[in-house]
């Protein structure tokens, strides 16, 4: 059996963003805000099994189909397949204006 060799990648600037996400949550709701993290990490930590279940990111110019996106708790989570990894790039509420990158 081939096992998989990719690995994910978070850039720090989405740690960053993720990390004021939490702490936004956690003013109302500590429990919330540890909640929304847990299963974002565990949404990146399962795009392992299958990098493609998500569509492009429609917010990439020129995308070649490797930049994709996708939703979870109102958060964006942008993020690169190459050959060696799967970097994500950003997590941002979708309540923000979305930026061509």
């Amino acid at each position: 059996m081939v096992k998989n060799s990719l690995v994910v990648v978070i850039d720090n600037n989405a740690k960053v963003q993720l990390r004021k996400a939490y702490e936004f949550i956690k003013e109302d709701s500590p429990q919330n805000a540890e909640k929304v993290k847990q299963k974002i990490y565990h949404s990146i930590k399962a795009l392992l099994k299958n990098p493609l279940r998500h569509p492009p990111d429609k917010y990439r110019s020129n995308n070649d189909g490797s930049y994709r996106a996708y939703e979870l708790y109102k958060y964006r989570i942008s993020y690169h397949i190459s050959a060696q990894e799967i970097r994500v790039i950003r997590i941002g509420h979708t309540k923000m204006n979305p930026t061509l990158y």
